[in-house]
């Protein structure tokens, strides 16, 4: 039998096999017992029981065939069973082990493939990628844990502290305590915010109020938004003017939620002088891409695997004393396909940069552009 057939095909073959074997058997028996009967009957008879000879060599024919032919299509089925028995059963008494460590906590088991079918073997594979993926589930449920406590405990100390300074009176009420304080307030009801929005979000109860938008006015307000942080830092932001007005039918609040994410996250991982860009492309007859493209820190193969999860940070690109909480792109993520579209990231590698790119549905599929971008205006001063 060919290495790699399915079950059914092996179960057939196997029947088939019996059934072969038991007609074979049948004729040879009857070919090589039946004559010798018919002819001794024969010689037995006389005129007067001569038809009951016949009918008895007949019968005995038929009896002793029977007789060996049962047994042998007997023993096949049983042969043919045991090997298809041991050619199943061993893989999964591996998937059993396997599944049993994993519901005991140990998602390092992998299960091997073997050659007992295609079925069997993509079970094993889907078997070892589900426990990767809880292995790395429970990893990021740590991380997660331990995020939460250090980005809500930083904003609880700090207003502990101040909280006893005024009850023991070390600390005077004053504006600058009062800004404090409300920044860490700020600061907890954003984390709290944020878990709800990304929450929501994948979990598609997100109410959006669509419109019919121009691209290049929204763009425009992303950049001018952001226009400040990246003059502080010394990041020259620059948007790509658009040619041909297009529109697209988002929520304008999500959409800048989503862009302000996506530059505040290309800001986080560009060094002062670097420069950040946003263009946007055609591509097919209704659909738009729209690039933040940066030329900073860049990412591996490992951590473009993992930016879009919850408070997923890389050992360089991601630092959580400077960084932000972890959640952004998972919110812009889960916004983007609320709006039927998708949010991707690519990078040539470590200190190579990073682009992400939004790709939305056109309002007006019919517009044709070569390139937009930017605002109506023109492109944007690089910062100093």
């Amino acid at each position: 039998m060919t290495q790699g057939a399915n079950l059914t095909l092996r179960f057939l073959v196997a029947q088939a096999v019996v059934v072969v074997i038991s007609l074979l058997s049948a004729v040879a028996v009857a070919s090589l017992v039946g004559p010798p009967l018919f002819h001794d009957h024969l010689l037995m008879a006389d005129r007067a029981d001569e038809l009951r000879h016949v009918e008895q060599a007949y019968q005995d024919a038929g009896l002793i065939t029977l007789a060996v032919a049962v047994p042998i299509a007997f023993g096949s089925a049983l042969l043919a069973s045991f090997w298809l028995a041991r050619k199943i059963q061993t893989p999964l008494r591996g998937l059993t082990r396997a599944a049993t460590a994993v519901a005991g906590g140990n998602y390092d088991v992998k299960v091997p493939t073997g050659d007992a079918g295609p079925e069997v073997t993509t079970l094993a594979v889907a078997f070892n990628t589900m426990a990767d993926r809880l292995a790395h589930t429970e990893e990021v449920r740590r991380q997660l844990l331990s995020d939460l406590a250090h980005e809500m405990g930083t904003p609880v100390s700090v207003l502990t502290v101040y909280l006893d300074g005024l009850q023991d009176e070390i600390v005077e009420w004053s504006p600058e305590t009062q800004t404090v304080m409300s920044e860490q307030l700020q600061r907890l009801t954003r984390l709290i915010e944020d878990l709800d929005d990304v929450s929501r979000a994948q979990e598609d109860r997100i109410e959006l109020d669509s419109t019919e938008l121009p691209l290049g006015e929204l763009i425009h307000s992303s950049a001018t938004a952001a226009q400040e942080a990246y003059a502080t830092k010394g990041v020259s932001l620059q948007a790509v003017p658009v040619t041909t007005p297009v529109s697209i039918f988002v929520d304008r609040q999500r959409f800048g939620q989503v862009m302000g994410n996506l530059l505040s996250n290309a800001l986080r991982h560009t060094p002062a002088g670097g420069q950040v860009t946003i263009s946007a492309r055609r591509q097919g007859a209704g659909t738009v891409l729209i690039d933040v493209a940066d030329n900073g820190e860049g990412l591996t193969s490992d951590q473009l695997g993992h930016i879009f999860e919850r408070f997923y940070r890389g050992d360089a690109a991601r630092n959580r004393d400077h960084g932000g909480s972890g959640i952004g792109l998972t919110i812009s993520k889960a916004l983007v396909e609320a709006h039927g579209g998708t949010l991707t990231a690519s990078s040539a590698g470590s200190g190579f940069g990073t682009t992400l790119t939004i790709r939305l549905p056109l309002s007006t599929p019919s517009t044709s552009i070569p390139a937009v971008g930017g605002h109506p205006q023109g492109t944007s001063r690089p910062n100093p």
